[in-house]
């Protein structure tokens, strides 16, 4: 575990990955930027904190970050389990998407239960396996996603939740643009 400096946790996994994006973006720009020690600045201050290890005047706030309430209506209980999925771009696909998912039961899916309180799934653009926890959005909002305010961008919101159904679409709008809302059939 990692903590940048305003006391916010982030995974190891969690600074690999924000690395190589902001990596990648500052090469773009330093191809064309006029001042590139001023990237490379901000660079420095934004994986400073992906470096840095726990200590005790952070407890106060890692106190506070740990605070985020799951929703009430849904639990891990409701995920746990093995799904076909399917997912769809048009509302008007959603009924062929439902059939879609049910006949993936054949290679399910499988989300298992975290070591903690959350469920093992995958995220947006990569293979690896993450423990994701639930959590209550505002307006009785419920969302899927590492420990951040609910509604981050690498959330998932949960747009309804049955014990044979669920309906998930990215927060992040370019990954909802690729890979559209998601439908997941409880495979019995």
């Amino acid at each position: 575990m990692a903590y940048f400096r305003n006391g916010a946790r982030v995974t190891a996994s969690a600074c690999k990955r924000i690395g190589r994006m902001v990596i990648s973006n500052v090469k773009n720009r330093l191809s064309n930027a006029t001042a590139p020690g001023v990237f490379v600045l901000a660079l420095t201050s934004l994986l400073g904190g992906c470096l840095s290890s726990a200590d005790e005047e952070r407890a106060p706030q890692l106190q506070a970050a740990s605070a985020i309430v799951a929703p009430g209506h849904i639990g891990p209980e409701k995920l746990i389990g093995s799904w076909g999925i399917a997912s769809f771009h048009n509302e008007k696909d959603r009924k062929r998407t439902e059939a879609q998912a049910k006949a993936g039961c054949s290679q399910p899916y499988v989300i298992a239960k975290g070591k903690e309180d959350g469920v093992m799934m995958h995220v947006a653009d990569d293979p690896k396996l993450y423990e994701l926890r639930l959590k209550a959005g505002s307006g009785g909002r419920a969302f899927l996603g590492f420990e951040a305010p609910p509604g981050d961008l690498q959330d998932r919101e949960i747009l309804s939740a049955t014990d044979s159904m669920l309906v998930m679409r990215f927060v992040d709008p370019d990954a909802h643009r690729r890979y559209g809302t998601f439908i997941y059939v409880r495979c019995r």
